[in-house]
């Protein structure tokens, strides 16, 4: 069987890795870290979410993002400093306006086939990530608001997603830690949660297992398809520079997919849109009572919650337009520990752990996942805010489109010995 390089080893680059592994490929990852799962792998909001499916292409999103713009706290920040990447993208979401139904309904049955993928894979490998079964709870202060979101309830329904509303005193029946007023909320019993960096670290092992080979803390220098169409690749660590050669390359490299897809012909528009992240340390039996167990979707703060294991609550959110910029900002992680205070006023705060990490947008928001221009090149990039959740299926679809290829291609290789027997 074919050999076949991979770059990146985040969520969609090790399940991936593991996916081609199965299906008898030779795999080797390239990784720039000294580990798997080191960037938007690391620490993001925890949840495996398909009630979270809903595309931001829309005139709202955009109208709250002016007026946002001087705001430095708000959920959706963008620097308006010239960049053509930045300004391009941004045209290229406008245009996809109109395809806003069709995308989130489309995200909504990928992410659940996705689910699936995931929950087998974890237990066919014995991977033990922190997962909670108890559902995501989205919950809303204002009718407004809660009606904006009844529409979208629609749209999940008519992808498949089982999610229903729930009054303001079924919110409290659901988590009773959370304290506040609310309007109303909607409830994805099917929902779930995890650590994604116990996941993919977890699962790169597994892949080791079934042969994949990773190099750690090493660069991509260069790459060269050679006139047998086989690809050279470069690659350089803290030793040495190394050249070798592979019959397939699969780009899963986050927000650096772009770079990559630009060395090899292709526009792959992926920007990288920040989020951020705190993990609450539940070091006293006070705050480990008083620390939810369901997860949660505030939508008009756009923050999101999961409980990892006993002692850690994760609290997500915000998006930040900033280029590759991963400082961590006092101003976006203060938001995030108030409304934990607010929420949740008897889980102490005085250990946190601060996060940013670059979301691997398209402008669309659905991933590329397919075949490049040149014969051989494969994307699986591009998740955005739901990489963890639709990582699996990616990784499947972009396994059998490359097992296919290769089978396509092994038939014509063989048909002039074939046709010679005959006659």
């Amino acid at each position: 069987m074919s050999r076949i390089a991979i770059i990146g080893a985040g969520i969609t680059g090790v399940t991936t890795a593991y996916a081609l592994a199965r299906r008898g490929f030779h795999v080797t990852v390239f990784e720039r870290h000294r580990y798997a799962a080191m960037e938007t792998s690391f620490a993001n909001g925890g949840q495996l979410s398909v009630s979270n499916a809903e595309v931001w292409n829309r005139t709202a999103t955009v109208l709250k993002g002016l007026r946002w713009m001087l705001t430095r706290d708000a959920p959706l920040l963008l620097n308006p400093s010239p960049s053509w990447h930045k300004y391009s993208w941004m045209g290229e979401f406008l245009r996809q306006i109109p395809n806003y139904r069709a995308n989130t309904v489309e995200t909504v049955r990928l992410a659940l086939a996705a689910r699936e993928h995931l929950f087998s894979i974890a237990e066919r490998e014995g991977i033990d990530f922190d997962l909670e079964r108890r559902g995501i709870l989205h919950i809303y202060r204002h009718r407004k608001d809660y009606d904006a979101a009844a529409k979208v309830n629609e749209l999940l329904r008519e992808g498949g997603l089982d999610r229903h509303a729930v009054g303001a005193g079924e919110i409290g029946r659901i988590e009773p830690a959370l304290q506040g007023e609310f309007h109303g909320g909607f409830f994805t019993p099917s929902d779930c949660t995890g650590d994604i960096h116990k996941f993919t670290r977890g699962l790169a092992l597994a892949c080791v297992r079934h042969g994949v080979e990773f190099r750690y803390d090493t660069e991509i220098a260069s790459i060269r398809q050679e006139a047998d169409a086989r690809f050279s690749i470069a690659a350089r660590s803290a030793n040495e520079t190394r050249a070798d050669v592979f019959d397939r390359l699969v780009v899963c490299a986050g927000a650096r997919s772009r770079e990559f897809a630009r060395m090899l012909g292709d526009h792959v528009n992926v920007y990288p849109v920040k989020g951020y992240s705190i993990t609450v340390c539940l070091d006293d039996e006070a705050s480990r009572q008083a620390a939810p167990w369901v997860s949660l979707l505030d939508d008009n703060a756009k923050i999101v919650t999961s409980r990892l294991g006993e002692d850690r609550f994760r609290v997500a959110g915000t998006a930040e337009i900033n280029g590759f910029n991963r400082d961590i900002r006092a101003d976006r992680i203060a938001p995030l520990v108030e409304w934990t205070r607010k929420l949740f006023p008897a889980v102490s705060t005085a250990r946190v752990i601060p996060w940013a990490g670059l979301r691997p947008m398209m402008p669309g928001m659905l991933p590329r996942v397919g075949e490049g221009r040149r014969a051989g090149v494969y994307y699986n990039t591009g998740h955005g805010h739901l990489g963890w959740t639709l990582s699996a299926a990616t990784a499947e679809s972009i396994a059998d489109t490359i097992l296919s290829g290769s089978i396509r291609r092994a038939g014509t290789a063989r048909a002039p010995q074939d046709a010679s027997c005959v006659s």
